[in-house]
């Protein structure tokens, strides 16, 4: 029987909210306009805070002289972001920690992120089998955030109903996504501010926050 000081389940953004991996994403940016002879600057990596994955490869083709396509450009950012994350996972500050509690008290959580499945497989390889009970990626959806598809489609595999759940994100488009869908929201801006929503709740961290007290955020 669910209870009611908890939410239904609990949808997770990836990149800047569970792990610190914004750092990772634009030293890889910076070295791969770099490689082809442009400058890439903090201005241009904060436009790519959070986006779809083919929308940010867009983005890097427009603003810089490589000239890959952006397949090959989504596929040289992820061997590299990959290939850090195995080295050293920089979880965010209380981040694991809900995430076992949740665990340990039966709420679903699910991952929604806008990276694609080799990077996720990265980062959830490290916590206990069975931390997310659903993996939605970034490659798996017709429609990236900061539409709703991704939380609508945690939602469909959990079986649980949106306004029940909490999301936790970090970026613009990601509580723009979850928002839309229907989801009360918690944002944790980090690299990048975060405008003041409506169906959100903002905090500066995850750390010391209980399953129990997600709920109250919002009362």
């Amino acid at each position: 029987m669910q209870r009611n000081d908890l939410p239904a389940a609990v949808l997770w953004d990836m990149d800047g909210t569970l792990v610190d991996t914004e750092p990772y994403w634009i030293a890889e940016e910076h070295a791969l306009v770099e490689a082809h002879g442009g400058v890439w600057t903090d201005e241009h990596a904060k436009q790519l805070v959070g986006n779809d994955l083919m929308v940010s490869a867009n983005y890097i083709r427009a603003h810089s002289p490589v000239d890959l396509t952006p397949l090959e450009i989504v596929h040289e950012l992820l061997a590299g972001v990959v290939a850090r994350v195995k080295a050293h996972v920089p979880w965010r500050p209380g981040a694991r920690e809900l995430l076992e509690s949740l665990v340990a008290q039966g709420v679903p959580c699910a991952l929604v992120t806008m990276s694609w499945e080799s990077l996720a497989t990265a980062v959830v390889s490290n916590l206990p089998r069975g931390s997310f009970d659903a993996v939605i990626t970034g490659d798996v959806v017709l429609h990236g955030k900061p539409h709703p598809e991704p939380y609508l489609h945690a939602a469909r595999l959990l079986g649980v109903e949106l306004a029940a759940c909490i999301a936790i994100e970090d970026s613009p488009p990601g509580v723009a996504s979850a928002v839309a869908a229907g989801v009360p929201t918690i944002a944790v801006p980090h690299h990048v501010t975060v405008p003041k929503t409506v169906g959100a709740v903002q905090i500066s961290t995850l750390a010391g926050l209980t399953p129990e007290g997600l709920l109250r955020l919002f009362d």
